[in-house]
């Protein structure tokens, strides 16, 4: 297993390569550029800038290259740990990443641990106790989760929280505490906020993986080593959570390599909808300032994420399935 650790990680920069190269192809397609979006901004705000100004900002971004020069100044960059500067926020891009980033992972992490506490369980009791009412119980409140949209929920709760308790619950921070510099105090105020969104986010993953758990765990009981294990007479608890459960819940690790990302993301709607600072929003509006380096810089720590979720998911799929490191070796 370490061998393959190390072969993944030896790739990792080769990987990063190609998705940067994707990455800054994808920005460059839309027609224009980051002045193009910024003086139509400006017109549309009764203000106009002379053409002497616009061919000195455009040399000054270094605009005025072919795309390859554009690329190679980015990535060298990047090469050298400087993730350059925000042309629309005129700030440095790990400034703007780092803001929001320790909010995201605290949103992030505790969505994933919220949807694994509560669908794992969810699958093994509907599995176990196929058709009764426990079982249809959650199947209806699956079906919910999957067929509401993360928005709409978030939608909805909000309007219930303010009509009903008179207290609004967008973004991560009371009105004093979202300046203010970190404290057990601004900790504590975003914990009080942090519930709400981390539902919302979850929501969806909880109803999908309730619903893989209990599918693979049925068909894994009635396997011949669960009936060998019951007349050998080994309780079924035991039989379940030993050998069953550590099977049915690997198609659930193997999907932290797409997950993650998509929960660092902040569900970008549900984002904007609640006012969330995280990366979500901000690489939105980078996306449709034309911001190049900043949204470049985003979209290729999702690709990092998305490497480290799929390492991650085989080392856990080989701690838990036996199978697994057997194949391997």
């Amino acid at each position: 297993m370490i061998q393959v650790v190390l072969k993944r990680l030896l790739i990792l920069p080769f990987l990063l390569l190609v998705f940067s190269v994707i990455a800054f192809a994808l920005i460059q397609a839309p027609p224009g550029d980051f002045l193009t979006s910024y003086i139509a901004e400006l017109a549309a705000g009764g203000s106009s800038v002379d053409q002497a100004q616009i061919d000195a900002l455009r040399r000054t971004y270094g605009l005025d290259q072919p795309m390859h020069v554009q690329y190679w100044r980015w990535v060298s960059s990047l090469a050298r740990g400087n993730l350059g500067i925000s042309l629309e926020w005129r700030r440095p891009n790990a400034e703007l990443i780092g803001e929001r980033l320790v909010l995201t992972l605290a949103l992030s992490l505790s969505a994933l641990v919220f949807t694994w506490l509560v669908a794992i369980p969810i699958g093994i009791l509907s599995a176990t106790r196929q058709y009764s009412f426990l079982d249809y119980f959650f199947t209806v409140f699956n079906y919910f989760g999957l067929a509401t949209p993360n928005f709409m929920l978030a939608l909805v709760l909000m309007w219930g929280a303010f009509h009903f308790l008179g207290i609004s619950v967008t973004g991560l921070f009371s009105p004093e505490y979202v300046s203010a510099p970190w404290s057990t105090g601004r900790v504590l105020d975003m914990l009080r906020h942090l519930w709400l969104p981390m539902i919302i986010l979850g929501a969806a993953g909880t109803a999908q993986i309730a619903r893989i758990v209990r599918a693979n765990l049925l068909d894994e009981l009635k396997k011949p080593y669960a009936e060998m294990a019951r007349a050998k007479g080994l309780p079924e608890w035991k039989l379940v959570l030993k050998y069953p459960t550590r099977i049915a819940i690997s198609p659930v690790v193997s999907s932290i390599g797409w997950y993650l990302p998509q929960l660092f993301s902040g569900g970008l709607v549900v984002a904007v909808v609640m006012n969330l600072p995280t990366l979500g929003p901000l690489l939105l509006r980078a996306l449709i300032g034309q911001d190049m380096y900043l949204a470049g810089t985003i979209i290729l720590i999702y690709c990092l994420l998305t490497i480290v979720g799929t390492l991650l998911s085989d080392i856990l799929l080989a701690v838990l399935d036996p199978r697994i490191r057997m194949e391997g070796a």
